[in-house]
């Protein structure tokens, strides 16, 4: 496909000097890779069906695109322009036919709609993307996009899936931030029925990013209510935008597409009479737009640079530590060897910090997630030894002793209710079987034993979970650990071969520490020399003492509670009293026997469970497990794995080859997209609130040999790789994709021919301020837009005269 004849000067009006550099390097970015890339600030053209979009495109860019009245966008078409001396790419095979200048354009997209299998018959409406790109030394950086047409009802061409679709896409578009919504409103309809204002307002509420443009003024009856009403919108009166409204007056399809330069013409004239010669001209026809937009371009580029660079930062970090986890080239038996050993020392350096509890590494970072804290190896323990504690304390022993009746509880599977004298019933009938030598009034010590043992039957259970579930805590601490250190296939191969069997033969070893553990309370006579023992024996005696001589004295002097003052009428003999006192004794010895023998086990049994959980939580928990997790995967036992073994783990597929060289490439065209951000920032040190004056560049010849015109199908969620400059012929390449994962075929052509003359884009000497872009002179420029769009409109021109 050969371009003879290729100039849209029209284009040019919507670059500054500004946005250059910083532009170079972000669309460099966005077209190496697939997942790295950063968004373009764009132009977005949307509306309801048939409103005028594609003639706002073609007025604002020059490139013609189909605007016949029974034809409508079918699929998201993208206008780039971006700065590329040499130009080099093949394209999709069957797609290839000859393009003489813009004005094919139209003729080539109902080709290429053809091609991506769209007719008015069949497939209505895709969310693949036809991708304009426009390449040459003197190009600006720019994206324009041109949307399908809101829906508002289901034909017999168009389904209500096509209804969605559109929508679904046009709002895909409006959402991105960096975009600026061109929302095209027709004066043929009511514009509170047109579904655009809705979406726009949903996507962009603070209105900062929105400009209204109304199109199609020429259709309203001349001083008609209809007219009124749209003047009144386009003074952003009605609705309101912070960027306001702009009126358009664009080629009738129905007459004839004719030059831009004669539709710029008619343009003027229908603004310079009527209702609408009353417009500030800051505020319609397309000379002023294009100004518009490009300080609009200026000031949102401004605004964006910071999330820019940061974006750029975070996918610099990210291509750093993808290519730490890949590591260095592995062909050979030694280069793996020495990549498990760098994997090895990461392994256990992260460990150390996460049983430490130090979280300054990156691996450590967003504890506020789940996965994070999952991470954070030493509070997860501490955490689950502490809940352990407190389960054990609240549920280890079988049976409760409450008061009375009335403050029993339901049974559970490890723990039943019981009052003290139901207890002290229980013990009296065990030593009634047990009983040996000892004297009435006095109990065997195997009682206490025997009363313990049962006691802490729930223990086992209560522990098996507590050591099963540090267990998996580890396991998923060192699943994290293995995915954050090494690529997903060494990390799935390591895990599986080398940490995964390690924690299996850990467990087993955590449960016979264990079981141990247990059987030094579960076996054998009770044994302490903790002097705790006895001074909690003696509370529990003084406690029950204390209840019995209380309510032998409240109920001598016919009192409710001791801590109650009041006087006492009548005489009273102490030495009853303390007759009373004396006598509060437990008169039935085998009783008697019961509970001290109770007394005793209580006591033993809070000493015991404190030994126990201390012992749980650093024998088997920290000693066992914690400490052995650097030792499952060292250097010294990757220099003992067999070479199969080595080889299996750390052997590189293709794909991972691959991955690295894109990754290397990313990484370096991020960095070098990163400093020329920051030296945007620091030389040019632009301000969006200070951006006052935008002015296109100083025209300059163009040669056609040195650009190019690029047509691409790909689909709208994958992003489009281009060219590397190799070759130094630019070309016109015609590229699709269809479907993901497919790579298109390719074809292309050399440029020749020789481009349009100034004088045939300028046909009129009128009206200055309206006149198309290609007659300012430099010095041109629009200063002022208040808070509503409007403001005064400052042009200067030589040799011309004109309405302001």
């Amino acid at each position: 496909m050969v371009l003879r004849e290729f100039k849209s000067r029209a284009l040019d009006s919507l670059c500054t000097e500004e946005q250059l550099d910083l532009l170079n390097s972000i669309d460099t970015l966005r077209s190496q890779g697939i997942s790295h890339f950063v968004s373009l600030p764009q132009i977005i053209v949307c509306g309801d069906q048939s409103s005028g979009k594609s003639s706002v495109l073609e007025a604002i860019s020059g490139v013609s695109f189909p605007v016949k009245s029974n034809l409508c966008t079918r699929f998201p078409t993208e206008l780039v322009l971006r700065q590329d001396a040499n130009v080099g790419q093949q394209s999709l095979g069957s797609f290839c036919e000859e393009l003489d200048g813009f004005d094919g354009l139209p003729k080539l997209i109902d080709n290429a709609k053809a091609a991506m299998g769209i007719s008015t018959h069949g497939k209505a409406f895709s969310n693949d993307l036809l991708r304009v790109e426009v390449s040459g030394p003197d190009r600006p950086h720019l994206t324009i996009v041109d949307l399908p047409g809101l829906i508002h009802s289901e034909t017999k061409q168009q389904s209500a899936a096509d209804v969605q679709l559109v929508q679904d896409v046009v709002q895909s578009y409006m959402k991105e931030p960096r975009s600026i919504i061109l929302a095209v409103i027709s004066a043929k309809n009511d514009y509170a029925n047109q579904i655009v204002l809705r979406l726009a307002r949903d996507a962009d509420k603070s209105g900062n990013r929105t400009l209204g443009v109304i199109t199609k003024p020429d259709t309203l009856v001349a001083n008609s209510e209809s007219e009124r009403m749209f003047i009144s919108l386009a003074k952003n009166w009605d609705v309101e935008f912070r960027l306001g409204w702009h009126t358009l007056r664009n080629m009738d399809s129905d007459q004839g597409t004719g030059t831009l330069a004669e539709r710029d013409q008619k343009e003027r004239d229908f603004f310079s009479r009527g209702a609408w010669a009353e417009m500030p001209a800051s505020l319609v026809g397309i000379s002023s737009l294009r100004s518009r937009l490009s300080k609009l371009l200026l000031r949102q580029i401004a605004a964006e640079l910071p999330s820019l660079i940061e974006e750029i930062k975070a996918k610099e970090d990210e291509c750093t530590l993808q290519l730490r986890k890949l590591g260095e080239p592995r062909a050979t038996l030694d280069e793996q060897k020495v990549y498990l050993i760098n994997i090895s020392q990461s392994f256990q350096s992260l460990i150390k910090a996460a049983v430490d509890g130090t979280y300054n590494e990156t691996f450590f970072e967003d504890n506020q997630s789940t996965t994070g804290r999952h991470k954070r190896l030493r509070a997860v323990i501490q955490n689950l030894n502490e809940a352990f504690a407190d389960h054990l304390n609240r549920r280890g022993n079988y049976r409760k002793i409450t008061d009375n009746d009335g403050q029993l509880e339901p049974f559970t599977q490890t723990q039943v209710s019981v009052t003290r004298s139901g207890f002290i019933d229980h013990i009296q009938e065990l030593m009634r079987q047990t009983r040996g030598r000892e004297l009435p009034g006095t109990f065997n010590p195997m009682i206490v034993g025997e009363l313990f043992l049962e006691q802490c039957r729930p223990w086992e259970v209560i522990t098996r979970e507590h050591i099963l579930t540090t267990w998996r805590a580890a396991q998923r601490f060192l699943s994290l650990l293995v995915g954050h250190i090494s690529d997903e296939g060494t990390s799935i191969v390591l895990f599986a071969e080398v940490i995964s069997p390690a924690l299996d033969q850990l467990r087993e070893i955590l449960i016979k520490r264990c079981e141990e553990l247990l059987e030094t309370h579960q076996k054998g006579h009770p044994i302490t020399y903790n002097h705790y023992f006895t001074e909690t024996l003696q509370k529990i005696r003084a406690s029950r003492q204390q209840d019995e001589m209380t309510g032998l004295i409240e109920r001598y002097f016919g009192v409710d509670d001791l801590q109650t003052l009041r006087s006492l009428d009548g005489m009273y003999c102490l030495q009853d009293l303390l007759h009373s006192l004396l006598q509060c004794r437990e008169p039935d010895m085998m009783r008697l026997a019961s509970t001290e023998a109770l007394d005793c086990m209580l006591a033993y049994y809070k000493v015991a469970l404190k030994r126990f959980i201390d012992d749980v939580a650093v024998e088997v928990v920290e000693v066992k497990l914690i400490q052995s997790l650097a030792s499952i995967f060292t250097p010294v036992k990757v220099f003992e794995m067999k070479h199969t073994l080595v080889s299996r783990i750390a052997g590189e597929s293709e794909e991972t080859r691959t991955l690295r060289e894109q990754l290397n490439r990313n990484k370096q065209i991020l960095r070098n997209g990163l400093e020329t951000c920051r030296r945007f920032v620091g030389n040019r040190g632009i301000d969006p609130e200070k951006v006052k004056n935008t002015q296109p560049f100083e025209e300059k010849s163009w040669d056609s040999r040195d650009s190019s015109l690029q047509l691409q199908f790909a689909d709208h969620d994958v992003s489009d790789a281009r060219a590397s400059p190799e070759n130094e012929n630019s070309e016109v390449q015609c590229e699709g994709d269809q479907s993901v994962g497919k790579p298109p075929a390719i074809l292309t052509s050399d440029l020749e021919g020789e481009y349009l003359k100034e004088e045939e884009y300028d046909q009129s000497p009128e009206a200055p301020s309206n006149m198309d872009y290609e007659q300012a002179s430099p010095e041109a420029s629009v200063q002022g837009y208040d808070h509503y769009g409007q403001g005064k409109s400052k042009k200067k021109s030589k040799g011309h005269k004109g309405r302001h």
